[in-house]
């Protein structure tokens, strides 16, 4: 089983960023914790980050036939990227979405998000444990659509 992690907008400046709003925990680390959670789950991760929409377009489109899903935190595209949402809903892949903050305890702005309905869920406001719950919903339902596909 084959999962993709994509970070988006400015996660890169994870541990550094409004550590009050999203930790002191830097991206590297969450790539590395999800690593190793991928090693007990039996299953291979890709982690990737781009500041760029059509990279992170790009990225799912890629994902096609070589993924059994993914793990995605869209950053600010969550609120208002049409573009990125029509990617998710095409790629026929279980989309976790996760966010390291509670998007709905926050400003107005950010308590939409264009992308929870094209998505399998959401998984907010739990920091960094918001990935490693979302690669461990992203593997239940890879083994569940599996189960259901073999019947």
């Amino acid at each position: 089983m084959k999962i993709l992690v994509l970070h988006g907008p400015n996660l890169n400046l994870l541990g550094r960023r409004e550590p009050g709003v999203y930790g002191t925990t830097n991206m590297e680390e969450i790539n590395r914790q999800l690593h190793k959670l991928a090693a007990e789950l039996n299953v291979q991760i890709e982690c990737f980050q781009s500041n760029h929409e059509g990279i992170l377009i790009d990225k799912l489109h890629q994902a096609i036939d070589v993924y059994d899903a993914a793990v995605f935190n869209p950053g600010a595209f969550t609120h208002y990227s049409i573009a990125l949402r029509d990617a998710v809903a095409a790629v026929d892949l279980p989309v976790i979405e996760v966010h390291l903050s509670n998007i709905h305890a926050r400003e107005d702005f950010r308590t939409k998000s264009v992308m929870a309905p094209v998505a399998a869920g959401q998984i907010s406001g739990l920091g960094k444990h918001s990935y490693l719950l979302g690669l461990q919903a992203a593997v239940a339902l890879v083994n569940e659509r599996g189960l259901k596909d073999e019947r």
